[in-house]
């Protein structure tokens, strides 16, 4: 049995103003028509959306529809198929007009091709281009700038098993940096203490003036955004990479 449709959108919008229309939406169209059992709901959706379009709707009530199909079963090879058949009837501009807002909608079907591809979708910074300070990293990174304004932020990606050399964020006054773990799985060390491991949510504080890396676990994507924090007579001093048998103790 299918789900039952329910509709409020009349009385929340026109209720007041146009009762009766509210009332022939909501009770009639969605409440009864919607849920008569002659024709599955999809076969609605589909039929719904080959009407807007034969009428010249393409606004936000199609969208509505369009969402509406997807959330029912109508694939986007469906969808694909059922506009470019009703473009032979109905005409090209309205066939674009359709895909246009079908693509928006359906958009997401799109299967990522490449482990970065997948990353991606499960974080919410883009990941950017590969590191210009790649120089200073073991393995490949990637950053992308969130803020140039204010306060300077940057997304930094890391692939598994990269991580960045031991450096340090120098300021006679105030300075640092900040770091909030936006997906994935890696760690942070300072100099003499043991590794944080860090997923996401997990925020680091990094005082001036103190030796540290940071990078992904040795079988996870991670990133993270870089956040820097003013100071006086700031500078990053690189060092020397995390050796192999270091980096090897983590899990």
């Amino acid at each position: 049995m299918s789900k039952k449709i329910v509709q409020t959108a009349g009385r929340e919008q026109l209720g007041d103003f146009a009762p009766m229309f509210a009332h022939l939406n909501d009770d009639v169209l969605f409440g009864e028509v919607w849920n008569e059992n002659t024709l599955d709901i999809k076969t609605k959706c589909i039929i719904t959306v080959v009407s807007l379009m034969a009428s010249g709707i393409v606004d936000s009530s199609l969208k509505y529809h369009l969402i509406n199909a997807k959330n029912n079963g109508v694939t986007k090879e469906e969808i694909a198929a059922v506009i470019t058949h009703c473009t032979m009837y109905t005409g090209w501009p309205k066939g674009w007009a359709v895909f246009r807002l079908a693509k928006e909608v359906w958009m997401d079907e799109t299967e990522p091709t490449s482990d970065k591809d997948r990353f991606q979708k499960d974080i919410m910074f883009p990941i950017g281009e590969p590191n210009p300070y790649g120089e200073f990293f073991v393995g490949q990174s990637y950053l992308a700038p969130v803020s140039t304004e204010q306060i300077p932020i940057y997304n930094v990606t890391f692939e598994p098993g990269c991580r960045n050399n031991w450096h340090i964020h120098h300021a006679t006054d105030g300075g640092g940096q900040m770091l909030i773990c936006i997906g994935g799985r890696g760690y942070y060390q300072e100099a003499g203490n043991e590794p944080v491991e860090m997923r996401e949510g997990t925020l680091i504080n990094i005082p001036a003036n103190v030796k540290h890396w940071h990078g992904a676990a040795p079988d996870s994507w991670f990133a993270h955004l870089a956040i820097e924090i003013a100071g006086e007579n700031g500078g990053t001093e690189w060092l020397e990479p995390v050796s192999d048998e270091e980096y090897g103790k983590l899990k």
